[in-house]
């Protein structure tokens, strides 16, 4: 990809792309990568039916008005773990460092709801063709290979909602991660979802089919009978002509022939009434059926644009799937911190509610510690911000949050040096946090360190060419008239 803007200011430069995300039903994402660093293209592919060219390009959805050339979103292990198979873990202290190559296969693989690995597949194949006959070679061949169905209904389930669960907010366990994740695990020993109970629970989300299914009036009759593979056949999808006849059979095996003959027999799209294709503002240029199975045909409600998502004050967040009590409040706690950020008042109250109280059960959790601190220091109570952060740098001394707000702190006291030294290592491991970057080059500044300061914003605008308050400070460095306080 090349990118050219003449006049001023100009920009001209150009990315390797390396790997494209998705199967193109809906869409692509595309990834390049700077010193082994993964970022998302700012620009996405979108599958459109009735476009005429069979798609179109145009920003990612946290990059809609956007005024300067964003590069610097990070290819989040997340969005790997659920869009490839086999991805790579990011390096130690990176939220985007990965290995090559990024992952070993495009798509999803039998390993994602069977377990195993590909070792077992090569094992599997030469025992076929009696390359290793004996029992043994075939009994490891088959090691690790789970069949979904045979789990309990939790762990059945949480094969489909480790990639079909969004929820308003993910809070990973202590320690954990979620690609570390295989079938007939606990899933929430990895991770754990949060949703809004009351007004926000009839917005859509593209990735949220399981939490509309629980709403549907079609699972709450069945229970634990009806699960995803209960419609959908993970090993086989219709032709666009089979579509209607297929799923209308999926329908009718519960709801009968004799339902059917009653029942609007003119339209035998089942889906076109009561799961009707909603638009997301999550994903862009795209729609997802709801399948929350409306007994009534009618349009849900689309997310609010405010970071509330449709939530109103007093609105509650509860674990999804529900749980009888809550073992800690770590994950509530992170839950509505993570919504806090989007400004939301409302979220920023409960966060200061629940954090001090989840600090206390759990009072060396490096994430709780960073969060209070952040909570603290926006209020302006620097010394208990100050030995929040040393704690939690103390736990986990690779935290990016903890060393980048606590050299806020210190270079408001004038500890430059203490400033820089949290900066310096902090910035090498994310340098697509600009604002680390920019930091760090205006300490380096305060302190004499006209070259180091330099390097330090071309390295920013190496991630980050078009930032403008970048671009600004090389000028005045090369022109020595660089103003540097920290911001």
């Amino acid at each position: 990809m090349s990118f050219d803007r003449d006049g001023e200011p100009a920009l001209h430069g150009k990315r390797k792309l390396e790997y494209f995300i998705g199967s193109g039903h809906r869409g692509k994402t595309f990834t390049f990568s700077d010193e082994g660093f993964s970022f998302e293209l700012p620009i996405n592919f979108y599958s459109t039916p009735g476009s005429g060219s069979g798609g179109v390009w145009d920003m990612q959805p946290k990059s809609q008005g956007a005024t300067e050339m964003p590069l610097t979103a990070p290819a989040a292990p997340s969005c790997l773990h659920c869009h490839t198979s086999d991805a790579q873990v990011p390096e130690a202290g990176t939220e985007n460092k990965y290995g090559a190559p990024l992952f070993a296969h495009g798509g999803i693989t039998c390993e994602r709801c069977h377990g195993g690995d590909v070792a077992h597949g090569v094992k599997a194949r030469k025992a076929a063709k009696g390359g290793a006959r004996d029992s043994k070679a075939v009994g490891q061949a088959q090691a690790g290979i789970v069949n979904p169905a045979k789990l309990t209904p939790s762990r059945r389930d949480a094969v489909c909602m480790q990639c079909h669960l969004e929820g308003n907010a993910s809070i990973q366990q202590p320690g954990r991660h979620l690609y570390e994740f295989r079938p007939g695990d606990d899933l929430s020993e990895f991770v754990r979802y949060y949703v809004y109970s009351g007004d926000g629970k009839d917005n859509v989300r593209a990735v949220s089919q399981f939490e509309a299914l629980l709403q549907s009036k079609c699972k709450q009759a069945t229970g634990d009978t009806m699960t995803c593979t209960t419609c959908h056949d993970p090993h086989f999808s219709p032709s666009a002509a089979e579509r209607v006849a297929y799923f209308r059979g999926k329908c009718l095996a519960c709801h009968g022939e004799a339902f059917a003959a009653k029942h609007h027999v003119e339209q035998q799209n089942c889906a076109a009434c009561h799961m009707q294709r909603l638009l997301t503002k999550d994903v862009g240029h795209t729609q997802a059926s709801d399948h929350r199975i409306l007994r009534v045909p009618a349009q849900g409600g689309e997310p609010a644009d405010d970071g509330s998502n449709g939530a109103t004050a007093g609105t509650k967040l509860m674990r999804f799937p529900p749980v009888k009590e809550e073992d800690s409040l770590r994950g509530l706690a992170l839950a509505w911190t993570s919504l806090a950020g989007t400004g939301w008042r409302y979220a920023i109250e409960q966060s200061e509610k629940f954090l001090p109280e989840a600090l206390a059960q759990i009072p060396d959790d490096p994430d709780l510690l960073a969060a209070v601190g952040y909570s603290e220091q926006l209020r302006g109570l620097t010394a208990q911000a100050r030995e929040h952060y040393e704690h939690a740098l103390r736990v986990y001394p690779l935290s990016l949050d903890a060393a980048s707000n606590l050299g806020l702190i210190e270079a408001d006291a004038g500890n430059i040096e203490r400033a820089a030294a949290l900066w310096k290592p902090a910035f090498e491991r994310a340098p697509g946090r600009s604002s680390l970057g920019i930091n760090l080059a205006r300490a380096l500044c305060l302190r004499g360190h006209g070259e180091e300061s330099k390097k330090a914003i071309e390295r920013v605008l190496e991630f980050n060419p078009d930032l403008g308050t970048a671009r600004g400070m090389l000028k005045q460095l090369e022109s020595g008239e660089v103003k540097c306080e920290v911001q």
